[in-house]
């Protein structure tokens, strides 16, 4: 326990900021994380967004190609359930996240891939999830994974 302290307190003294890849549906949650800077609400600049038709076109090797690249952590953000802009994509992009979640967990990448689901008019939400998420991969610490994302 003490050792885990120890690297904890490590890494916060080396100011570690986690590269977060952020694949976004263009119709609810690339419209929520506008609204939240339009709103001027604070999230974490280190969130790189790539702006997809809708997460289920999110094939897993973008995914598994983000982590290649250094990233320390990779989300979806799709439609609410139920209320996407193609029917299903979402529920495909939820089944898919899920099963890349256990395999991730295997190779030791538990814990870095995680999926919302927000409409476009949830700009708080989108700034608090994406907080979140950043501060719970500082502690995490760096990915296992050599790569090289850049800024």
């Amino acid at each position: 326990m003490k050792k885990e302290k120890m690297e904890e307190k490590k890494k916060e003294e080396n100011g570690f900021e986690p590269k977060i890849v952020g694949f976004c549906c263009n119709w609810c949650s690339y419209a929520a994380a506008d609204l939240a800077g339009i709103s001027r609400l604070k999230y974490p600049p280190n969130i790189r967004i790539i702006r997809v038709p809708c997460t289920g076109k999110v094939d897993p090797l973008y995914i598994l190609k983000a982590f290649e690249l250094g990233a320390d952590c990779v989300f979806l953000a799709g439609c609410m359930e139920g209320e996407c802009h193609y029917l299903t994509g979402n529920l495909y992009a939820r089944d898919r996240v899920e099963r890349l979640k256990s395999d991730l967990e295997k190779v030791g990448l538990g814990g870095r891939l995680e999926m919302f689901f927000m409409s476009a008019a949830m700009g708080k939400e989108f700034a608090v999830a994406t907080t979140d998420l950043t501060e719970r991969i500082k502690k995490m610490g760096p990915s296992p994974l050599n790569g090289g994302l850049g800024e």
